[in-house]
């Protein structure tokens, strides 16, 4: 089996993955013909074609007009099952979602309709599909700290629906710091704690998701390499990376894929992983991503298998669950 054929055959955890990232243009018109949303694309086609992203916030303009059409319980059902539909096929057999609640609570959707929705889609995807998941709540930067405090508050009730919070939406402006607060009733609460940082913004983001919101994994984080001291930090500590190398290229954190840092993370010996991000609007999920990074990089068999172990070392699952999904990859690599 030659590295390529590995990389999608192996399974493998994703763990940077916006739920509602994975809509698909053709989900978004029916569920707007369902729910009797208006759209501002005349056809599928022409909502593709508005997929030229030059920044990250240029995405997010179409990324939350998007959305607009999840208003119901089943809405955001269909959406994750289509996502673990896409993942059993790459492979995938561990998902830890990210949901943004506030891109629905401000359109008067009620929290419990998002995790809902959001948490029967899991439930069916570990009956019918063999892959775990959980849920990781996500607070939008660009608002403020209060409305986080807000949005946490109304999830309480559903405290047993998702294992972790992080930080989305636009970086540049935003630093970590700014939800010190939020992130430390978080962590009394016992949820796990990550955080987007480094992809636009600079290496000292990562510092204060690392130093003031005491995350356990940055995701994004390849502008690190920018900072040494950072870098022997993150590699003594093991604290992993959510890379997600498609996204960098469409948002034009890296020009060509060939220049993408994935393989200079992996051989500082930083626990990096490879993840979809918002896979609809980026052109791939989880092997797209890998035979972006083989082709582009040339990835030897060695390191797709250190990223597919990395992805199952850096998950949340419980230790009997990670040693099963470690034997497994044993068990193809003896068998490939």
């Amino acid at each position: 089996m030659d590295t390529l054929a590995l990389a999608k055959a192996l399974p493998k955890a994703e763990l940077h993955i916006h739920i509602e990232g994975s809509l698909e243009p053709e989900l978004i018109f029916a569920l707007a013909q369902r729910n009797g949303v208006s759209l501002a694309y005349a056809s599928v086609d022409a909502l593709r074609e508005a997929y030229a992203f030059t920044d990250l916030q240029s995405f997010l303009d179409i990324y939350y007009a998007g959305a607009s059409v999840l208003l119901k319980e089943d809405d955001f059902f269909d959406m994750a099952w289509a996502y673990f539909e896409k993942a059993k096929a790459d492979n995938v057999v561990h998902a830890e979602l990210f949901f943004d609640p506030q891109t629905h609570t401000e359109r008067g959707v009620d929290m419990g309709v998002v995790i809902g929705g959001l948490k029967r889609a899991c439930e069916k995807a570990e009956q019918d599909l063999g892959i775990s998941s959980a849920l990781i709540l996500c607070f939008l930067r660009h608002l403020s700290e209060d409305e986080a405090f807000a949005t946490l508050e109304a999830a309480m009730p559903y405290r047993d629906a998702f294992i972790g919070v992080g930080l989305d939406s636009s970086e540049v402006g935003h630093p970590p710091s700014k939800f010190s607060r939020v992130f430390a009733r978080c962590r009394e609460l016992g949820l796990h704690i990550v955080a987007h940082a480094g992809e636009e913004g600079p290496p000292a983001y990562i510092w204060e998701a690392l130093d003031d919101l005491k995350v356990e994994r940055i995701d994004h984080g390849v502008r690190c390499l920018e900072d040494d001291k950072l870098v022997m930090q993150l590699a003594r500590t093991r604290l992993p990376l959510t890379v997600c190398p498609l996204s960098n290229l469409k948002l034009c954190v890296v020009d060509d894929m060939k220049d993408h840092p994935l393989k200079r993370l992996l051989h500082a010996g930083l626990c990096a992983t490879v993840n979809s991000d918002d896979p609809a609007y980026f052109g791939g999920y989880m092997n797209a991503n890998f035979e972006a990074c083989v082709n582009a990089l040339g990835l030897n068999r060695a390191e797709v298998v250190q990223l597919v172990r990395n992805s199952f070392e850096a998950s949340f699952v419980e230790e009997g669950r990670r040693a099963a999904l470690m034997a497994s990859v044993d068990a193809m690599l003896a068998s490939s």
